[in-house]
Order: structure tokens, then C-alpha cells, then sequence
């Protein structure tokens, strides 16, 4: 598969997704969007493919924010589509069912900090800096920044980073929980594949249950996200893979996983 704007490298378990367009601070143009929503589909039907890392081309931005010169002619229903295209694509993300590492080399601004957060982990180097800044065009966030925020950080920081508009850094972006971790610029790639390899370790079933678990719990009440969980867990416990990481603990060996 052909892409433009993206550059895709397999590394055994591993996919990583480079948004390539480092002259515009890898902005999302629709063109872009539908390449990763093509690459999304395309990884998650690859059985050898277990996790994937996405990141930015350049040391400046992981992708600084959606294309401005789309955003100032959308009309009131081209505005709606164009956010529901986004948040399409942002949701196949979150729920590509295999762990998507977000490797933020920079500025995640508007889209990008979206982008991120719709990824099931975040890493950020250093010198990255976050934000939804579209009061400052008048607008608001339109792929889905304003409900992720709020799931991740809470109300009153999501209030107070969306309407303000003003970015943060990656220590801060940590200790509100926004990202996972930081690490020096220069190592955000080894840290982001070690990660990556820590994962791809693990049964495969497993994790695209836990992820659907923690995601779609979070949209029902408790009880009825206990309900699911065990149900998920009744499936999982009918896997090859849970026969093997069971036995192996027993046998006291690491278990051979084959997502089964």
C-alpha cells in the first residue's frame, strides 16, 4: 500500500507510522487522515503485526495541528463532516484493538494533541509541547479533544487547557496524566520501541481484550463495566494463550504466545 504522507516500517511485531510532512509540521490535511485511516486498517488485519508506534517526520512536531487552510473554508455542514471524518479515524485508533504507542518528538498541537490522545499510550520527549489551541481561531476541538481531555485529566484541567488555549510542556503534561512518560529527545525512539517490544511479548487476545475493556468500560456504569469485564474474561480464558501462560508460569518458563 501506497501512502504520500506517511511512511510505514515493519519491524517484526512492531509497525511504526511516521506522519511525513515535516515542511507544514506534519499538519493533518483530509488527504492525510485518509491514508492513516487506511494504514489503521490495513495493521490491524496483519496478524503479525502485535504493536505499533506513531510518531512524527522531523525533530519539531509530532503533528502541530489539523491544515489551517481547510479549517478556514468549512462551511456549517462541511464543519460537521470534516470533525466526523477526524473522529472516525481517531476512533479506529483507539480501538484498533492492538497497543498504539504515540512517540510525540515535538509539538502536538489542535489535531495532534487528538491524534495522541486517542493512541493507548503516550510517550513524550523533553522538549514536546501539548495544547488544543482552537479558541484562538475561534474554534474548538472537533476530533473529539474536548470528551478524551476530560477522560484523561479531568474536567477542570480539560476546562482550563481548552479554553485558555495555551500549551504545556511534557513534565507538566505528565503530571496531569496526559502523557505516560518522558524521556530525553534524543532517546524518545529507543524508549518508544523497548516499550514496544515489552509488548509484543505479551498474548495478543489478552491485550485487545483489556483494551476493549478499559475503553468501553468507561462508557458504562460500574456494575455493567464488571459485567463486561467478566465476559471478556470468559473468552479469553477459552484461548490457547491462556492455557500456554499458565502452564509456562507453572513450569516456571516465559510463555511462547501465538494469539490463539
Amino acid at each position: 500500500m501506497a501512502f504520500e504522507n506517511l511512511l510505514l516500517e515493519r519491524d517484526g511485531a512492531i509497525a511504526v507510522v511516521t506522519i511525513n510532512r515535516p515542511k507544514v509540521l506534519n499538519a493533518l490535511n483530509t488527504q492525510t487522515l485518509d491514508e492513516l485511516r487506511r494504514v489503521v486498517l490495513e495493521l490491524g488485519h496483519d496478524a503479525g503485526v502485535h504493536v505499533v508506534i506513531l510518531t512524527g517526520a522531523g525533530e519539531k512536531a509530532f503533528v502541530a495541528g489539523a491544515d489551517i487552510n481547510e479549517l478556514a473554508v468549512q462551511t456549517p455542514t462541511s464543519g460537521r463532516e470534516h470533525a466526523l471524518t477526524g473522529q472516525h479515524v481517531l476512533d479506529l485508533i483507539e480501538n484498533l484493538g492492538k497497543p498504539v504507542i504515540a512517540a510525540i518528538n515535538g509539538y502536538a498541537l489542535g489535531g495532534g494533541c487528538e491524534l495522541a490522545m486517542a493512541c493507548t499510550l503516550r510517550l513524550a520527549a523533553d522538549t514536546a509541547k501539548l495544547g488544543q489551541p482552537e479558541i484562538n481561531l475561534g474554534i474548538m476541538p472537533g476530533y473529539a479533544g474536548s470528551q478524551r481531555m476530560s477522560r484523561l485529566v479531568g474536567k477542570g484541567k480539560a476546562m482550563e487547557l481548552i479554553l485558555t488555549g495555551a500549551p504545556i510542556g511534557a513534565a507538566e503534561a505528565e503530571r496531569i496524566g496526559l502523557v505516560n512518560r518522558v524521556v530525553p529527545a534524543a532517546e524518545l525512539m529507543t524508549a518508544a520501541r523497548a516499550l514496544a517490544a515489552d509488548l509484543a511479548k505479551n498474548a495478543p487476545i489478552a491485550m485487545r481484550y483489556i483494551i476493549t475493556a478499559v475503553n468501553k468500560g468507561l462508557e458504562m456504569p460500574f456494575a455493567e463495566g464488571c459485567v463486561f469485564e467478566a465476559t471478556l474474561f470468559g473468552l479469553v480464558a477459552s484461548t490457547d494463550d491462556m492455557r500456554e501462560g499458565t502452564t509456562a508460569f507453572l513450569e516456571k518458563r516465559k510463555p511462547a504466545f501465538k494469539g490463539k
